[in-house]
């Protein structure tokens, strides 16, 4: 059950839904040119902070799956931005495909989807990390936001 209780999954289910809702149910419209080119700019927005975390974790050889424990406490390159950087894409992700498919009573799915990964995976990690680095996770969370 762990393994598929992962953020991409969640990701996946509430693009679904999205797709779904503007395939099935186009109710009310966004659809202009702006909306479209705003979606293409999340959506690569969030690919690129995916990368650049990705770096990131291979720099320092640590895990990147959230239920596994970290080797390393992260806190160079997109990491000294946002402690979550991979989340915040995710949601730059979600937010653009949105836009892009015009599922606009979707919209509501973008904090709800930040809200769910904060208490199922984000609150967990923090917990992990702390007990593990101690005074530097401390540190790095007094000058480090979560998501911006």
């Amino acid at each position: 059950m762990k393994m598929i209780d992962i953020p991409p999954v969640w990701l996946l289910l509430c693009l679904g839904i999205a797709w779904a809702q503007s395939t099935y149910y186009p109710v009310l419209s966004l659809d202009h040119p702006v909306t479209d080119f705003l979606g293409g700019v999340l959506i690569g927005s969030g690919l690129i902070l995916i990368a650049m975390a990705v770096v990131e974790f291979r720099k320092w050889k640590t895990t990147i799956i959230p239920h596994q424990e970290a080797n390393a406490l992260l806190t160079t390159g997109i990491f000294s931005k946002s402690r979550n950087p991979i989340y915040l894409a995710d949601a730059l992700i979600l937010l653009g495909f949105i836009l892009r498919w015009d599922a606009v009573l979707c919209l509501p799915l973008v904090p709800i989807f930040i809200w769910w990964i904060e208490r199922h995976f984000i609150l967990d990690e923090e917990r992990r990390l702390r007990s593990k680095f101690g005074v530097a996770f401390h540190r790095y969370t007094e000058k480090t936001r979560r998501w911006l």
